[in-house]
């Protein structure tokens, strides 16, 4: 992508004025979109993203550059004027000698999704859209997306690190809307790998079936009552179901908030922070899944983390500026949405692991309350773990047993709360798939859990007892 005689020259620019660590990140990407509406194609977009940035660090002070033009001309400007913030003394420093560590394959392509004709990714929307008409006959629109990424990248930095790597994602995305004439009712449903075409071919994406479930989804609540208000046991499924614990729990365990003490959780490694059957983990190394890569946006291999064991909080998700003020190494969870962006900690695959509880009796014990088949969209803040979501597929439960889909329903409460009331983790654990926005721009994660039992969480409504 660059020359190493290039990115040598950048990186001592970058130093000139006394900065302890320089580092060059440079990417070049494609994207591509098919979109589907009622049938139809509605639009058929691509974009390129290309450019690099220079980030200087002296201690924890941190200042980044960047770039869309990757002449070395531009990079060698980019990294003076960055340099020049620290308006330091440059200190003797040797030539930096690059060695590329070994790199591990969590995410193999076997069809890169470009080389794939238009027609034939048409012709599964095409099927997906039957798919969710033939649902329900409620179904009144059918938004349908296939989204496409292709990257690659190059760290280097003055430790002698350089490291390429190149991220292929592929997403299939459903939206369906059931309508009787006078109110409407809307679901969605995706799932995205990080693998090329072949997650289609393979049957590991299914269009028809992920299409119909949306149209099922909307179906079920256009005549769900609102859903009951106050203190209740909730059940709360896998998948996107885990945006919980993800928003609520999981960005108060990165290094940005903790370093600075801004997180519920800052200082209490070791401490019991969540029930005895909640164990925690970020793993940035699962094959093909949408949240992983094989190595980091500063570099370093992407790695499993540990960070609730029983309950007991026993790690964070550091990147390496993080790790420089807390005194502790790279987790190697140092991500970026593209070079406008200078990296930070941020989550890749993050999911509350498999329990030994029985699924069908944490329904049949609960009494009443709500079950959260799939959850929405919702707020949070990250400083204390207040949240409030939406629940996009929700049931009520009464003496044990499903008694009517509900809409409207939302889960509020404080997320270090909730880790404390968890009294059910199932066995079978699966992910969903998303974009994370924060400090970096967005990045894709997967988040998910088992179906979990919360023993009483407030649920918001506007519907009487049912």
């Amino acid at each position: 992508m660059l020359e190493r005689s290039t990115v040598q020259a950048v990186l001592s620019a970058a130093l000139e004025t006394g900065g302890d660590f320089a580092e060059l990140y440079a990417q070049d990407s494609d994207k591509q979109n098919m979109n589907m509406l009622d049938g139809k194609i509605e639009q058929i977009s691509s974009a390129r993203g290309h450019g690099a940035g220079v980030r200087v660090l002296l201690g924890t002070r941190s200042i980044y550059a960047h770039s869309n033009d990757t002449s070395a001309e531009s990079l060698l400007r980019c990294a003076k004027a960055a340099a020049a913030a620290l308006a330091g003394e440059r200190a003797a420093r040797g030539d930096i000698v690059f060695s590329v560590p070994p790199k591990s394959d969590h995410t193999p392509v076997k069809t890169v999704p470009s080389s794939v004709e238009r027609s034939t990714k048409a012709a599964l929307l095409r099927d997906a859209h039957r798919a969710a008409k033939a649902a329900a006959e409620s179904i009144t629109q059918v938004s349908l997306s296939i989204l496409e990424s292709d990257q690659r990248v190059l760290i280097a930095n003055s430790e002698g690190l350089w490291a390429e790597d190149r991220r292929v994602r592929t997403r299939f995305y459903a939206t369906s809307v059931a309508g009787d004439g006078t109110q409407f009712q809307t679901g969605s449903d995706s799932l995205g790998m990080s693998m090329g075409y072949e997650a289609f071919t393979s049957g590991i994406i299914d269009p028809a079936a992920i299409a119909e479930q949306s149209a099922l989804r909307a179906a079920v609540l256009l005549n769900a009552p609102e859903c009951p208000a106050g203190s209740f046991p909730v059940v709360i499924d896998g998948g996107f179901g885990g945006v919980i614990f993800h928003e609520a729990c999981g960005h108060a365990l990165e290094s940005s908030s903790v370093s600075y003490g801004n997180s519920v959780f800052a200082g209490k490694l070791g401490q019991k922070i969540a029930a005895s059957c909640v164990t925690a983990i970020d793993d940035g190394t699962m094959k093909s899944q949408w949240g992983t890569s094989n190595i980091d946006d500063e570099g370093h291999p992407t790695q499993k983390n540990l960070l609730i064991q029983n309950g007991v909080l026993v790690g964070y998700l550091i990147d390496k500026l993080g790790g420089r003020r807390m005194g502790l190494p790279s987790t190697g969870s140092g991500r970026r949405q593209d070079h406008t962006y200078a990296p930070t900690s941020r989550m890749n695959n993050t999911y509350i692991a498999p329990g030994t509880d029985d699924e069908e009796e944490m329904i049949r014990t609960m009494g009443e309350g709500l079950y959260a088949k799939s959850m929405g969209g919702g707020q949070v803040n990250p400083l204390t773990g207040d949240f409030t979501f939406g629940v996009a597929e929700g049931y009520w439960i009464k003496d044990g047993k499903i008694l009517t889909p509900v809409r409207g329903a939302a889960l509020v409460g404080k997320g270090s709360e909730v880790l404390l009331k968890i009294d059910r983790v199932g066995s079978k654990m699966w992910l969903g798939q998303g974009m994370c926005g924060a400090g970096s721009g967005s990045i894709p994660v997967a988040l998910g859990q088992p179906r979990i039992r919360v023993s009483s969480m407030t649920v918001g409504g506007k519907g009487g007892a049912l």
